[in-house]
C-alpha cells in the first residue's frame, strides 16, 4: 500500500492551504508516487518538496514585484544598443545590475544626455535586472511623483507618503528637469531626496546638466543642497550622443550624423557659477 493512499488528502490538502503552502499542495502526489518508487529517504522528500516551495514562492515575489514596478514595456539591457553609447561601460552595468555594490550604501545613479540618447531604455533595464536580482524598484516620471507628493502634503501626509516609498530600494526618476519650477512641487521633491539620502537609492534621467538646475529648483540654495546629496555617493553617466531618433531619420537621407555636444559641467562649482550668473 503507498503511503498516499493512508493519509487523508484533503485533510492535508486544507493543512497546506493553512500554512500557506500553494506549490506543495500541487506536487507533493507526484513527488510522494515518485519517492514510493524510488525508494527515497524521508529526508530527501522533504527536502524535494521544500526546494520546489521556494523556488516557486521566488518566481511569484519577482512576478509582483515586477508588476509594481511599473516598468516601461521592452527594454532590457539585451537589446539595448551600448555600441551605439560607447562612453557607456557595458561590464560596469551589468556590475551594477547586481545592487549589492551600491543599493546596499543607498549610492544614487545619474544618467545625463539629450533627448532621445536612450537614458530611458537604459534606466528601465537596469531595473528589470534589479527586480530579477530581487530587489524593489519602482519606476516613474519625475513629474507624475512630485504631483503626488504634493496632494499627499496637502493632505498632511507628506511623512508617510515618503514612509511608504522607503520599501524600494531604487526609485527611478526620469525626465529629473522636467519638473515645473512651482515652490511647493520642487519642496516635495527636495524632502523625497533628503529622506532618501544614503538610505535609499535614486536612478536619475536628466537631459539638463546641473548648471542648469536652477530650472528645477528656483531656490539657489536648495538647488545647491539638492545637487549635493544627489552626487555624494553617485555613479554619473554621460551618454553624449545625438538622438538615436535623429540618427536614424539622418542615415536614411546622408549617412551616420556626427554625436551631438552634451557635456555635463562639473558638478558643484558649474551649479554655482551658473546661479553667480544671473
Amino acid at each position: 500500500m503507498s503511503t498516499t493512499s493512508m493519509i487523508d488528502t484533503q485533510r492535508l490538502s486544507l493543512m497546506l492551504n493553512e500554512l500557506r503552502l500553494p506549490a506543495i499542495k500541487h506536487i507533493w502526489g507526484d513527488f510522494a508516487a515518485r519517492a514510493d518508487k524510488e525508494g527515497w529517504p524521508a529526508a530527501r522528500f522533504l527536502a524535494a518538496l521544500a526546494e520546489h516551495e521556494m523556488a516557486e514562492r521566488d518566481q511569484r515575489r519577482m512576478e509582483r514585484h515586477l508588476k509594481d514596478a511599473h516598468l516601461p514595456a521592452g527594454k532590457t539591457l539585451d537589446n539595448f544598443a551600448f555600441d551605439a553609447v560607447p562612453m557607456i561601460s557595458k561590464a560596469q552595468v551589468i556590475a551594477m545590475c547586481a545592487g549589492d555594490g551600491w543599493l546596499e550604501k543607498g549610492a544614487n545613479l545619474i544618467l545625463f544626455g539629450p533627448p532621445g540618447g536612450g537614458k530611458t531604455h537604459l534606466a528601465s533595464a537596469i531595473g528589470l535586472a534589479l527586480v530579477e536580482n530581487g530587489w524593489r524598484v519602482l519606476f516613474t516620471r519625475t513629474s507624475d511623483l512630485v504631483q503626488r507628493l504634493q496632494v499627499a502634503r496637502r493632505e498632511l501626509a507628506l511623512e508617510s507618503a515618503l514612509a511608504k516609498l522607503d520599501k524600494y530600494h531604487l526609485l527611478v526618476l526620469d525626465d529629473f528637469a522636467y519638473v515645473s519650477r512651482d515652490q511647493a512641487e520642487t519642496s516635495a521633491l527636495f524632502e523625497l531626496i533628503s529622506a532618501r539620502y544614503e538610505r535609499r537609492s535614486l536612478l536619475i534621467t536628466a537631459n539638463q546638466p546641473f548648471g542648469e538646475w536652477n530650472r528645477v529648483f528656483p531656490d539657489p540654495a536648495m538647488t545647491l543642497a539638492a545637487v549635493d546629496r544627489l552626487v555624494h555617493h553617485a555613479t554619473i553617466f554621460e551618454m553624449n550622443v545625438e538622438s538615436y531618433r535623429r540618427r536614424t531619420a539622418e542615415a536614411r537621407r546622408s549617412g551616420p550624423g556626427r554625436p551631438a555636444a552634451f557635456t555635463t559641467p562639473k558638478v558643484l562649482d558649474a551649479v554655482r557659477d551658473n546661479q553667480d550668473d544671473r
